[in-house]
């Protein structure tokens, strides 16, 4: 199973901004969630296909490439600002390796 079960508040943010109209009203924190959600997908998806990275540090780095890479998506398909962009691009980042942190795989 992933960081974020499917009826999490990331997931819920991943349905709710993927849905939105071009032009929405997107909150940066809501698009935030929804990236570190697609990020832990990706990265689990990742791992399925590549095997787990040799480090914590890898696989943040890797969850920052992905929930980057979803947020740069939506803000170029929802017309969203720079600010904006930057905001989100932080959070989700900070969601996804705090994800990673609470998977046995990585407690310290």
């Amino acid at each position: 199973m992933g960081f974020f079960h499917h009826e999490s508040d990331q997931a819920q943010a991943y349905n709710e901004v993927t849905n939105a109209p071009h032009k929405a009203a997107l909150s940066h924190e809501l698009i935030a969630a929804a990236a570190s959600y697609e990020a832990a997908k990706a990265y689990e998806k990742h791992c399925a296909t590549n095997g787990k990275p040799a480090s914590h540090a890898q696989a943040k780095e890797l969850l920052a490439a992905f929930s980057g890479a979803f947020v740069d998506h939506m803000v170029e398909s929802k017309g969203l600002d720079f600010v904006d962009k930057e905001k989100a691009k932080h959070q989700a980042k900070k969601q996804a390796e705090d994800g990673l942190q609470s998977h046995a795989e990585w407690q310290y």
